[in-house]
């Protein structure tokens, strides 16, 4: 089959080659790919040198689904046929706490698709069985690949996040897990704001489109004075923090948000804060982490989706083949993409 590989440490070792066909093991299946986004951490592994070759070569996505075309040995549950949507854990422990919880997102020994294990910008991919949910009718691929950013934000914002109707909530970051956010505060009830940077104005415009009450560029305007107007003078409800790569998201949040409030941040930031987080006691704020997803928020995101009330097609701006993965990735690096979504085996 035809993939997109990592296959060495330096930038300029990725491309399409030709690999061997996968083939599914006990309680496995074996997908054909109909679509796989283009996520800010498959960005990450491009276009620099890897600290470490231990995963490569490595196929990278795990935002996907597809049509299942075989089933390994065990599988009685999937036929043939069928379209499904996979979760992103690609393997789990089954046997810590964490996981007989149900919270096996957390297990130590998770693997993740595109990681630690083959992913899905490519013809085929294997996937188990107990990562499955099936596609409702009427769902097409590309919007079913937007899935995973759907749950990482309803796991965030709806299960995470303390909202109320009538509440203003600030999401800081224009990319694909902002708008979700975006869209989850608004079942909610919430009045939402969301801040983005010059550069953003694709992104800002599916914000609109997506039912923002405010859509903003927090480098040319005062969030924390609009966040005030919008409340009764002591700020945001709930600032989620979708962006990551920076402090300033941080320290912008502790600003704007009221007393009492609570920040939920979703995006990665690596090293030191370069200041105190004295605010978060002195406006007794709860700071709430938020990672990944597990089986019913899959669930609850695909009828969402399937309903309407969660909209993908504002945010798909570039469908794209598996040869044109690079203008893909450039495209949302620049962030002229509001999403690409690569599909590796043409329109299905």
């Amino acid at each position: 089959m035809r993939a997109l590989v990592r296959y060495g440490a330096e930038p300029e070792e990725f491309g399409v080659l030709d690999v061997k066909d996968p083939s599914p093991g006990v309680g496995e299946v074996l997908l054909r790919v109909g679509g796989c986004g283009v996520c800010g951490s498959d960005l990450g592994q491009y276009g620099k040198r890897l600290g470490h070759t231990g995963h490569l070569p490595r196929i990278p996505g795990h935002e996907f689904g597809g049509e299942i075309v075989a089933v390994g040995p065990g599988v009685e549950s999937y036929r043939v046929g069928e379209r499904v949507v996979c979760e992103t854990a690609a393997s789990i422990c089954g046997e810590c706490e964490l996981c007989r919880t149900g919270n096996y997102n957390l297990c130590r020994k998770r693997q993740g698709f595109g990681f630690s294990v083959d992913g899905a910008f490519a013809e085929y991919v294997v996937c188990p069985t107990r990562s499955l949910h099936r596609i409702p009718d009427g769902v097409s691929y590309v919007a079913a690949s937007l899935t995973e950013p759907a749950c990482v934000a309803f796991n965030a914002v709806g299960i995470h996040t303390d909202i109320r109707p009538g509440d203003v909530v600030l999401v800081i970051g224009s990319g694909a897990i902002g708008l979700m956010a975006l869209q989850v505060a608004r079942l909610f009830g919430a009045t939402t704001i969301l801040a983005g940077v010059a550069g953003d104005e694709k992104r800002l415009a599916a914000a609109a489109q997506l039912g923002a009450d405010v859509v903003m560029k927090s480098d040319e305007q005062d969030v924390a004075e609009i966040a005030r107007e919008r409340t009764d003078g002591l700020g945001a409800h709930v600032v989620v923090d979708a962006v990551g790569g920076t402090p300033s998201t941080m320290e912008l949040a502790l600003r704007v948000v009221r007393p009492l409030g609570q920040i939920t941040k979703i995006g990665w930031f690596h090293g030191p804060l370069p200041f105190s987080l004295d605010a978060l006691l002195a406006k007794t704020v709860r700071l709430q982490g938020s990672f990944s997803h597990t089986w019913p928020t899959w669930e609850r995101c695909l009828r969402l989706i399937a309903d309407g009330k969660i909209r993908t097609e504002p945010m798909t701006s570039h469908i794209l083949g598996l040869d044109d993965w690079s203008l893909g990735y450039e495209l949302s690096i620049s962030r002229e993409a509001v999403k690409a979504v690569i599909t590796p085996n043409g329109a299905m």
